[in-house]
């Protein structure tokens, strides 16, 4: 394989989108080739013997491969990162990170608005192995320190949360993870580096538990980790003894999908900004929820720290979950679904659904309320948008 040109220094997200690592076969073909072997052969022995010994092999695709390796530099120029690593699912990226960084008698701090399979991970499969995890608040710093102590390895947040949209100050964490001697790892999955770069904001680690938006259509899974190459060589290490390599095709598809990001994330928040503001003035909603709202508490935060306030916002109407189950069963356009970031918008209850697993006292304390819809929104036009919540809400008066 032939590597491209070079590409020039400081050039824009969205070039280097369409272009960073980007790799051209002998038939230079114009867009990227699915090498879906399952093994790769060398010339000579001192060749495989170098490969092998530099880390960079190709024998086994589930060790590396082209396409995931095109996947991965270009997330890594994305995020400003020196190492990435793509595993076959999301939660196989922040297993991969926990497994290299934490051992038995470890502490790591969470906050509670977290995926609930990275929760599960946490207070399941990484307590049998004698790490110990405090769920904290996200936006309550005294509760961050508070929970902090000797054994504390690893601080763990995902922002945004969904469905509320609050937002983790990194500058404030990332001060806390360094007086503790401790990793900052940040779930960038909602923002993705089109709104977010945690690295810039002096997280050590960025993960990713969902690649929805990476992908942009609802075709695929996968995860990966980023950082440093000192943080992440132990990671790859993992992923390549545990057998989770994203598969070629997944990559192949993530890779693809990338050229698209800062288009649809821009179309994602212009049209949630405006659905946001639709529902902020409806007679019938009682409560909304979106950063892009001036008086959403993250607000600030968000302007300060995101290049775009993402595209999930939730909002509550009167009569709990018989109320919100009507609107939802009222819909015509909006998708039903716990699915996000890809062109379809979607709509969920997330007391019945996503939080489902949560005590009643647990889902008040998380503002989880049984009126509270959650909307992923899409890219179709926001007008029929609006036409369609407009006409289920238009229910509650029935």
């Amino acid at each position: 394989m032939n590597n491209k040109r070079p590409m020039p220094d400081h050039v824009a997200f969205e070039t280097l989108s369409v272009r960073e690592g980007s790799v051209q076969s002998q038939a230079h073909e114009r867009s990227e080739a699915l090498y879906q072997s399952s093994r790769y052969c060398y010339s000579s022995a001192a060749e495989a013997a170098a490969d092998y010994a530099n880390d960079n092999c190709h024998s086994d695709t589930y060790a590396k491969n082209p396409n995931v390796s095109m996947f991965e530099e270009r997330m890594r120029a994305l995020e400003g990162a020196e190492a990435a690593v793509a595993t076959t699912t999301g939660i196989a990226a922040v297993l991969a990170v926990c497994m290299a960084h934490l051992k038995n008698g470890d502490h790591l701090v969470c906050s509670r608005a977290v995926p609930h399979a990275v929760a599960t991970l946490f207070t399941d499969i990484l307590a049998r192995l004698g790490v110990i995890t405090t769920f904290v608040d996200l936006d309550d710093l005294d509760d961050w320190l508070s929970a902090i102590n000797d054994s504390t390895r690893m601080l763990f947040v995902a922002t945004p949360t969904a469905p509320l949209g609050v937002i983790a100050d990194l500058d404030e964490l990332a001060e806390l993870a360094q007086c503790a001697n401790a990793l900052l790892v940040v779930d960038n999955s909602l923002c993705t580096p089109a709104l977010q770069q945690p690295l810039a904001w002096l997280a050590d680690i960025v993960v990713y538990s969902d690649v929805s938006y990476l992908d942009g259509h609802g075709c695929c899974a996968g995860g990966i980790a980023l950082g440093s190459h000192v943080l992440i060589a132990p990671v790859r290490r993992w992923q390549q003894v545990s057998g989770t390599g994203l598969s070629p095709f997944a990559a192949w598809q993530l890779a693809n999908g990338l050229e698209t990001l800062k288009l649809r994330m821009d179309a994602h928040c212009r049209n949630a900004q405006q659905l946001a503001w639709f529902l902020a003035e409806h007679p019938l909603v009682i409560d909304i929820h979106y950063s892009g709202l001036p008086f959403h508490p993250s607000a600030a935060v968000a302007r300060r720290q995101q290049q775009g306030y993402g595209a999930v916002l939730s909002f509550e109407v009167a009569g709990g979950r018989e109320a919100a189950w009507k609107v939802i069963d009222a819909i015509k356009i909006m998708s039903c679904s716990t699915g996000q970031g890809d062109t379809r918008t979607t709509i969920t209850h997330p007391s019945s659904t996503t939080h489902a697993h949560l005590s009643d006292r647990d889902k008040r304390r998380a503002g989880i309320y049984e009126g509270l819809i959650c909307i992923t929104v899409g890219l179709e036009n926001v007008d029929d948008l609006k036409n369609d919540l407009d006409q289920a809400l238009a229910m509650l008066e029935v």
